[in-house]
């Protein structure tokens, strides 16, 4: 431990930390290798390289941190450094794409910063073991309202950097721009420190609060939904990738919202399913951004009209990709159907569950809603992932001469390295899935302490014909919404069309106006009004209490002595007159002349002291120059 601003800084050790520490450094060195082949060409490639090691030791900071203090230190290292990532090709589209980020990120991180002022205002601590303790010890006094305002505020610093609804909106911005390599660890591993966080909200802070439990599974549902819907009208390679990142994290948030109504003792599935799905989207991602990145490495284009083709007669990229795409899918015999399965029988258990007790916060027929927009949403990532396997990998290019530029580049889009490294990443998914007892079960085994979770009183049977029914109907919707809806309406002469409209960009509908226009209005007019009204107050003030008065006896020029020296030369000048034989001149005001004499007087007195200040700080400044030449020579 080390003391900094009076709390210092702690870190702790446990299985879910050991495993994401342990995830962390794989996809940073899978990462890194790519990122050799992938910047051969670039520019300030060193510059890449520094902040990516900064960005790997600030994560897992974050990951190892035992407190809200030491969580946000690193938070926010982590986000300044991850800023570089998304500004690396310095375009025009990147700046604007790292200002998204960093507003998120700068916003989220300071309205994160008042809910720890008011959490350790509240329990008078800020380390996540003592949180239970130091509750029930407060719980007498009055303190709901804070510890909500206080969680709310972290909710959104937290959920900014997950990329949940509606802070979601840099992830479908800065991927796109950003080198592949970084936009694997923003997706796969980034978003995740902003998941722990609200775990810890959810599991060390509102344990048993249903209020909250409900709010983070709403959150989860829209960003779910909406994640899956963008990504299906996008037709940006990355970009898509990007909105499924959005829609994995709401599948987690879901999850854990379950998680929380379920209770302990009762919410094994929903939380082993978190648990899981959390890895599972990290491993994933890391293969289908990589996998793009080696599409943009050598064509430098997203857009699936102009890429559409490329992964004809390429089997190894064909595979890679494949694994990860039906992996996000959740189809049988991949990681991700094990970790949505979970979930999926974590929503079903809680429907039963206010089915036989008759109450809850949320009714059954809600729960069947939000069950079902599981499995649509679901059904969506396999519709959008087949129109990206489909344009990419099946069909051929509307141009046939860079058809067969694609196609000569067989055997040779990508080297050694990282063919291998790519490879060796995209095979464990598939291990993961067919072999779930051996591996992702005791994955859960060993990071579900954390969570407080517990094994299930019963093993899972992930295949069984109950358990594969949900991830047939997302497949079966999934087949449904390509061939009607991608097939058909978002497909115009053969060729893929964005069909979201434009005026529904939540960043520019929204914050940017908020923020760069009223915002700044509201506040400049009321600025404005202040000012004005001080002015207001200051001659209000100066016409009644504050008038000027006159003082009793006050010359209106001069002073006593000039006024003394008046009344005595009057009748010498007058009797000098008289000696001389001249006209005495009455119209000469002595008062005045000698008045005006002493302020002349007074002008050069002011001149010279400035002019001797002047010369004595000069002087001082040489006397001190001196003392230090002789000091030190």
């Amino acid at each position: 431990m080390n003391t900094l601003c009076g709390l210092g800084i702690h870190f702790t050790v446990d299985g879910f930390r050991i495993l994401y520490g342990l995830i962390a450094a794989f996809m940073w060195i899978v990462s890194g290798l790519f990122s050799i082949e992938y910047f051969g060409h670039y520019k300030n490639k060193g510059r890449y390289y520094f902040f990516l090691i900064l960005t790997f030791l600030a994560t897992e900071g974050v990951f190892f941190s035992a407190d809200f203090y030491t969580t946000f230190i690193f938070f926010e290292i982590m986000s300044f450094t991850s800023y570089v990532w998304v500004v690396q090709d310095e375009r025009k589209e990147s700046m604007r794409a790292g200002a998204t980020y960093l507003a998120v990120a700068v916003i989220g991180g300071l309205v994160m910063l008042m809910g720890i002022f008011l959490l350790y205002t509240t329990l008078g601590t800020l380390t996540f073991s003592e949180l239970k303790q130091a509750y029930v010890l407060h719980e007498n006094v009055g303190i709901n309202g804070q510890l909500w305002a206080a969680g709310l505020c972290m909710l959104f610093g937290f959920g900014a950097k997950a990329g949940a609804f509606p802070l979601h909106i840099w992830l479908p911005k800065a991927h796109p721009v950003a080198p592949a390599p970084a936009s694997a660890l923003l997706s796969g591993m980034l978003t995740k420190t902003g998941v722990f966080g609200i775990l810890i909200l959810s599991t060390y802070l509102f344990v048993g609060v249903d209020d909250w439990a409900v709010m983070i599974l709403y959150i989860g549902v829209i960003t779910m939904a909406l994640g899956a819907i963008l990504a299906l009208f996008s037709t940006d390679l990355k970009r898509t990738l990007a909105c499924s990142s959005v829609s994995q994290i709401g599948f987690i948030l879901t999850g854990v919202g379950t998680a929380g109504l379920l209770g302990v003792g009762e919410n094994a599935l929903a939380i082993r399913g978190s648990l899981l799905h959390m890895v599972n989207h990290s491993l994933i991602k890391l293969v289908l951004f990589i996998a793009a990145g080696v599409v943009f490495m050598n064509l430098h284009q997203l857009d699936l009209n102009r890429i559409r083709g490329f992964g004809r007669k390429k089997p190894l990229l064909t595979f890679i990709f494949l694994m990860g795409a039906l992996g996000i899918g959740g189809v049988p015999l991949f990681n991700g159907y094990v970790s949505k399965t979970l979930i999926h029988e974590g929503i079903v258990e809680y429907i039963h569950l206010i089915a036989e007790e008759g109450a809850g916060l949320i009714g059954v027929d809600t729960m069947k809603a939000i069950e079902w927009i599981f499995l649509i949403s679901g059904g969506l990532t396999v519709a959008y992932m087949t129109k990206l396997f489909v344009a990419v990998f099946v069909e051929k290019n509307e141009d046939p001469t860079l058809q067969e530029q694609y196609d000569a580049m067989a055997g040779r889009y990508m080297n050694p390295l990282s063919t291998f490294v790519l490879t060796c990443s995209a095979v464990v998914l598939p291990v993961l899935g067919v072999f779930p007892t051996l591996t992702m079960d005791r994955i859960a085994d060993f990071g579900q302490g954390f969570m407080g979770g517990v094994s299930p009183e019963h093993a899972v049977h992930y295949f069984s014909l109950e358990n594969l029914k949900g991830a047939l109907i997302s497949l079966v919707v999934g087949a449904l919404v390509y061939l009607i809806i991608v097939r058909k309406w978002m497909m115009k002469k053969n060729a893929y069309v964005d069909r979201w409209p434009k005026a529904l960009d939540l960043e520019n509908l929204l914050y940017r106006p908020v923020l760069l226009s009223i915002l700044p209005m509201i506040f400049g007019v009321l600025c404005r009004i202040l000012d004005s009204a001080v002015d207001t107050v200051v001659v209000l003030l100066r016409k009644t209490v504050l008038t000027d008065r006159k003082i009793p006896h006050e010359l209106e020029e001069g002073t006593m002595f000039t006024l003394i020296l008046s009344v005595i030369a009057r009748p010498l000048y007058v009797l000098r007159q008289k000696i001389r034989g001249k006209k005495v001149n009455t119209n000469l005001d002595f008062a005045h002349i000698f008045a005006m004499r002493y302020e002349k007087f007074r002008e050069s007195e002011v001149l010279i002291a400035r002019s001797m200040s002047f010369g004595l700080l000069l002087f001082c400044v040489g006397l001190f120059l001196t003392a230090v030449y002789l000091l030190f020579m």
